[in-house]
């Protein structure tokens, strides 16, 4: 019997060692990996953020394309750039989450389904050679049928042309709302408006498709198929991040200053 007791303590001790050594490796392999799951993640951003203004080159790295881009941070209330130590790894969904950094969206308001909206946004800046603005890279989301969506909408820098949309987090249906990820339905953004004549925003996707004799074509993009609570998420949270309540005011801003804000 005592034997018997021994045995189940040695196996219990050497189970209870096991486990200890095990989750030492695990918290050890975390924190070393850390750093390369950090690099990744920035690279990743990048790379979305190229491609969403059609700022790719074949046989041109990432970081090297991407040092053409500036990373600025702005007050969406007053439409004016301030000043961080680093724009280009400012946490705009951690400051979302921050009481003091954010604000909550009234329900009324809150057409993207986003309950709290940071204070401060980033925002990337492409340039020509003479230092014109060329592109206008925005983060924005919004709620579908099972998920946030996150995404870069870029624009020409008239402020109101669609250079490209890329959604690069979401948990949508695939075949139905998860083809924000088609690259066919990417392709009809391009060349859309999302402002109409009085600056009001008026980008949306078209239930049953785009009719090209409508005047609202040159605002419109086909909804996706069999997905129409991700379609009106989409044009929701489009028309909130360019109203006065999301990017609206620092485009205007950009516009009344030909684009040579900052």
């Amino acid at each position: 019997m005592s034997h018997e007791k021994d045995s189940i303590k040695n196996t219990v001790k050497v189970a209870a060692i096991l486990c200890l050594v095990c989750s030492v490796v695990v918290s050890a392999a975390a924190v070393i990996l850390r750093p390369t799951q950090q690099a990744n993640a920035a690279l990743d951003r990048k790379r979305n953020i190229l491609e969403a203004g059609g700022l790719m080159e074949p046989g041109r790295s990432v970081d090297e394309l991407f040092s053409k881009v500036e990373a600025r941070v702005v007050d969406l209330e007053t439409g004016e750039f301030v000043d961080v130590e680093n724009p280009a790894t400012y946490d705009q969904r951690g400051a979302a989450k921050n009481p003091s950094t954010s604000i909550a969206v009234p329900p009324e308001e809150d057409i993207a389904s986003i309950r709290r909206r940071a204070k401060q946004a980033s925002v990337y800046l492409a340039r020509g050679q003479d230092g014109s603005l060329e592109r206008i890279i925005l983060p924005v989301h919004g709620y579908g049928l099972w998920s946030t969506m996150y995404a870069f909408l870029a624009l020409e820098a008239d402020t109101n042309t669609v250079v490209g949309l890329k959604f690069y987090e979401h948990g949508e249906t695939p075949g139905l709302g998860g083809e924000v990820d088609n690259p066919l339905w990417q392709e009809q953004w391009p060349g859309k408006q999302v402002y109409d004549d009085n600056w009001q925003p008026a980008v949306q996707l078209a239930k049953g498709g785009v009719d090209p004799n409508s005047s609202m074509a040159k605002y419109s993009v086909d909804a996706l198929s069999g997905a129409s609570l991700t379609s009106n998420g989409i044009t929701n949270l489009l028309q909130y991040w360019l109203s006065d309540r999301g990017f609206g005011t620092f485009l205007a801003k950009l516009r009344s200053e030909g684009g040579q804000n900052g």
